[in-house]
């Protein structure tokens, strides 16, 4: 149960805490009592908020008399206030119209800005893009030059068949015989059988 409690107490602890984030712009107060501001002289950066508390019974008001950007109070009676941003750095002087004895200035410092790290340009290698174009002309150079080629090897291959079938032709028509051998040879024939039966006959 204790360790339980514990660690409850931890996780609202956790959750209570604020969230971490850029500083938040402050408000200053400048009092005018006694016929005078104060304090006389304020410094405050770009953003900040001053806020200008009336105390006194006769009214006063805060006129700029010097200062980047001029701005003017209405008249505040006791117990009013009157607030202003400071937006651009410098110096602003201002008094009060109704009393001008009354005088003090505001400096303004430009806001703290943190400057963030500029990425590193890539590096650029051109003499190996150079290279790549200077090997690729070849290769496109190289299918120019096969089709001129191409033509007469077909050519000779396509004048080679064409003996073929003359000599097909000639192998297969047969020889013509002579009639006279023709002749002889049954002359021959007929007189071989006669001799054998002659022969036969006296035997």
């Amino acid at each position: 149960m204790r360790r339980a409690a514990l660690a409850v107490a931890c996780l609202l602890a956790f959750l209570a805490l604020p969230p971490a984030g850029p500083a938040a712009a402050a408000t200053q107060q400048v009092m005018m009592q006694d016929y005078a501001f104060s304090p006389a002289a304020l410094t405050v950066r770009a953003g900040d908020t001053v806020t200008w508390m009336q105390h006194d019974q006769a009214p006063h008001d805060v006129v700029t008399t010097s200062a980047p950007v001029a701005f003017r109070s209405p008249q505040l009676s006791a117990g009013q206030s009157w607030s202003y941003t400071f937006r651009q750095p410098g110096t602003y002087q201002y008094y009060c119209s109704v009393h001008p004895d009354m005088r003090a200035s505001v400096t303004v410092l430009p806001a703290p800005t943190t400057a963030a790290p500029k990425p590193s340009a890539p590096r650029t290698t051109p003499p190996r893009t150079t290279a790549t174009t200077t090997s690729a002309a070849p290769a496109a150079a190289g299918p120019a030059v096969t089709p001129t080629a191409t033509p007469p090897a077909t050519s000779s291959a396509a004048a080679v068949p064409a003996p073929q079938p003359v000599q097909q032709a000639s192998a297969a028509t047969p020889p013509s015989l002579n009639p006279m051998l023709l002749v002889a040879g049954l002359v021959t024939g007929v007189a071989v059988l006669c001799l054998l039966l002659l022969g036969s006959r006296r035997a």
